[in-house]
């Protein structure tokens, strides 16, 4: 493995039936293949099912294995009322050390706003969790509108810009705080 190379965990939080997360989430992971340094893992909530993990169980001792082998995170998340969804923050809660001097990306979408009052908030939650949240972000306002119906962006330049410039600050703090928890392990 590349000293360069790093984990980002891609986090799908959206488990509402007929969701737009998947088409968001194809789009992210798609352009993520051009970063040659990045593994990606997708770990997407609605196959998790997050209420029904329960501790010392293999599904709870598999999900928090993959948290904790990510170098960083990118967290998909739809607005629903000034806020994120509740299974991504039962998702967030079920683990501390694992999130802990690990950078946190957003890709947000959703109305006007797309997205980015629920980044506001994960943000506090990440802070409380003693991880690093990235200031770029990519975010989707009116995503229906911007998506043609095979999931390509009508104009992806935008996009693609945010997402390098997001991609590019995770990739940074990655590999910084690798090498910090490697020469002095974290001890909040």
């Amino acid at each position: 493995m590349s000293e360069h190379r790093y984990t980002l965990a891609v986090i799908v939080g959206s488990t509402r039936e007929g969701r737009f997360a998947p088409v968001i989430t194809d789009w992210f992971t798609q352009h993520t293949a051009d970063h040659r340094d990045i593994d990606v893992d997708v770990i997407d909530l609605d196959t998790i099912r997050p209420y029904e993990l329960r501790y010392g169980s293999e599904e709870y001792d598999a999900f928090a294995g993959r948290v904790a082998a990510a170098d960083a995170f990118v967290v998909i998340t739809p607005e629903y009322n000034h806020s994120f969804p509740a299974p991504l923050k039962h998702a967030i809660d079920l683990l501390r050390a694992q999130w802990q001097a690990k950078p946190v990306g957003f890709v947000s979408y959703g109305g006007i706003s797309g997205g980015l009052r629920a980044v506001e908030q994960l943000r506090l939650v990440f802070a409380e969790l003693h991880a690093m949240t990235v200031r770029e972000t990519v975010s989707f306002a009116l995503a229906g509108n911007l998506f043609d119906d095979d999931g390509r962006l009508h104009d992806p330049a935008p996009a693609h810009q945010a997402a390098d410039a997001l991609l590019h600050q995770l990739g940074w703090w990655a590999l910084a705080l690798r090498d910090a928890r490697a020469a002095r392990p974290y001890g909040a």
